[in-house]
């Protein structure tokens, strides 16, 4: 299996874009392996430096899967090319939505997953446009299909957005309640978002607005932390938050055997 590329079938008689994905960092459990969650950096960033940190957490018993998004030219700057898991014009649920983009993201993450074994819990988790990645691919699960109809095939446990957004916000509410399977999905999947107030990249009412879309469309199990003066990246205060809520949801041991 190549984690290096991934196109997607679109089902329409174009062919589809086909996305070069970058290196993929693992980090192995330090314990007993019960859960293995995939992590999204941002925009311009590359999987080498979350793994990095995400291997100094005190969670012995998930394998991190920390992938490098395709470099492609970005609307935002101007259509400078840089590593982004889609296009994008701006950062917040109110800009344009590359759907093709965000499907052969979610698609490549989903196809990391599969691999892993029937016993183990498995997630998504991710920073800024990560972190929108993530909560699109929670989307796509909760639907139980991308946003091109193709059948979602992954069986999420926890999905976790640092200073992200939720693309694809709009038409989140009539997806949900037009299937019962998919409100199902949506009230039982655990989600944490976590924002700074003090943010001027992904400005905090971005994350706020995620949040109450969230909750008004039957995701019943939110967390939804918020961190007075942090701006566009992580600190520990809010690293231990994400530990514990991992440890508590995907009903982790910490232990090293």
């Amino acid at each position: 299996m190549s984690y290096g590329s991934s196109s997607l079938a679109s089902g329409a008689k174009t062919a589809a874009r086909h996305f070069e994905y970058g290196r993929t960092h693992v980090v192995r459990p330090k314990g007993r392996h019960q859960a293995t969650i995939v992590w999204l950096h941002g925009l311009g960033d590359n999987g080498a430096s979350w793994s990095q940190l995400l291997e100094t957490l005190p969670l012995p018993n998930i394998k991190w899967i920390c992938p490098t998004s395709p470099t492609r030219p970005v609307a935002v700057f101007g259509g400078f090319p840089c590593t982004a898991w889609f296009d994008v014009g701006e950062l917040s649920e109110d800009g344009p939505d590359d759907v093709e983009g965000m499907d052969a993201s979610a698609a490549h993450v989903a196809n990391l997953l599969s691999t892993e074994p029937a016993d183990i819990k498995i997630g998504v988790g991710g920073f800024s446009m990560g972190a929108a990645t993530a909560l699109y691919s929670a989307t796509c699960f909760t639907n139980g299909k991308y946003g091109n109809g193709n059948p979602y095939p992954v069986n999420l446990s926890a999905v976790v957005g640092l200073s992200g957004w939720l693309p694809c916000s709009r038409s989140l509410k009539n997806k949900v309640e037009s299937s019962q399977a998919a409100a199902r999905r949506a009230a039982s999947l655990p989600l944490l978002l976590c924002h700074g107030r003090g943010d001027e990249v992904v400005l905090y009412k971005h994350g706020e607005k995620s949040a109450e879309v969230f909750r008004s469309t039957n995701f019943q199990n939110l967390t939804f932390k918020t961190y007075s003066g942090l701006g566009h990246y992580t600190i520990p205060e809010e690293m231990e938050d994400v530990c514990k809520w991992l440890t508590a949801t995907l009903g982790l041991d910490g232990s090293r055997s």
